[in-house]
């Protein structure tokens, strides 16, 4: 076994016991789950990116020339972006499904190993060590937004099935005096935005259950508030889209080198304007109180969904210049 070769298998079974460890986390809050998880993406983070210092010093290829070092990155990246936040914010609970999306993607990587064939004559160009850290970065930085705003929508759901079961009337007696703010900070959830004796409370339904003793409830709370987790999630997508808007327009001018014209409406090209537009979108949305919360965390989801097809549908499954197609 060469030495970029146990740096893998070092990160992949880090990558899998942390996310094994900070899921155990997210359900229990066990202290001891979220240190261990915590070491874990940390070991895993740089072994990858050892070892993709390693491939590039020992063979002098750059490592990212193939669909096994971007996606390698991407999980390293998506780890580093996941550590900067919850650090940032105490939420370590986001790392279990990071880590499950990193493993899954660099266990995916591992099948597509080519071993150390340089690129192409018409890809040997400094850009490549430019477009495609970019690129991936921005990719992983929408992965780790994916997450928040799967968060944001488990916690709004649960919300909204109290409100069914239990009625609003109901809910907001248990939970205490409220009053509503002029303006919700989501329009669609009837008393989504309400300070409950002086706080803000955006979940009043779920209080009022935890109040009551439910446990579904008591531990949703220990989930920060809806507004933290949409706005922690506008913050990591206001990282990813500049980036991504940098990567086109270095892939443009990579493209005007390597085949003569910055555009030419290559399948790889469009996805990525249709994701740059989708998120441009999201994050002016995100300006407008009635869009704020869950119609742009359904937009953020859909976002990701087509940097999936933009990054692997499309590489693998439709020919073109990006094509990965043997």
């Amino acid at each position: 076994m060469t030495l970029d070769q146990l740096l893998i298998f070092v990160a992949l079974g880090a990558y899998v016991a942390g996310s094994i460890a900070l899921i155990t986390y997210f359900l229990s809050r066990s202290s001891v789950m979220r240190t261990a998880g915590i070491v874990l993406a940390v070991t895993g983070c740089v072994a990858q990116f050892a070892e993709l210092g390693v491939r590039w010093a020992t063979t002098g290829v750059w490592p990212l020339t193939n669909l096994y070092g971007s996606l390698s990155l991407f999980a390293a990246m998506g780890v580093l972006i996941f550590l900067a936040f919850a650090w940032k914010y105490q939420v370590w609970f986001m790392g279990g499904f990071v880590l499950l999306i990193a493993a899954i993607a660099l266990g995916y990587a591992t099948t597509w190993n080519e071993g150390y064939m340089p690129a192409v004559p018409s890809l040997q160009s400094y850009w490549i060590k430019v477009h495609v850290p970019l690129v991936i970065s921005s990719y992983a930085a929408f992965m780790v937004a994916f997450v928040a705003a799967g968060l944001y929508l488990l916690k709004y759901f649960f919300e909204r099935y109290l409100g069914r079961s239990q009625g609003v009337a109901t809910a907001m007696t248990t939970a205490g005096p409220v009053t509503m703010p002029v303006g919700g900070y989501d329009a669609d959830m009837a008393v989504s935005d309400v300070r409950v004796v002086g706080l803000r409370d955006d979940t009043p339904m779920i209080s009022a259950a935890a109040s009551r003793g439910d446990s579904w409830a008591l531990w949703l709370q220990t989930l920060p508030s809806l507004s933290k987790l949409d706005i922690m999630a506008y913050r990591i997508v206001a990282i990813g889209l500049p980036l991504l808007t940098i990567g086109i327009i270095t892939g443009a001018l990579w493209a005007k080198d390597a085949w003569g014209a910055y555009w030419q409406w290559d399948p790889k090209e469009t996805a990525a304007l249709v994701s740059w537009i989708v998120y441009a979108s999201y994050m002016h949305l995100h300006t407008r109180n009635n869009w704020r919360g869950y119609r742009c965390a359904l937009v953020n989801v859909f976002g990701f969904a087509t940097i999936v097809f933009c990054y692997l549908g499309v590489n693998i499954w439709i020919s073109g210049l990006h094509s990965y197609k043997m």
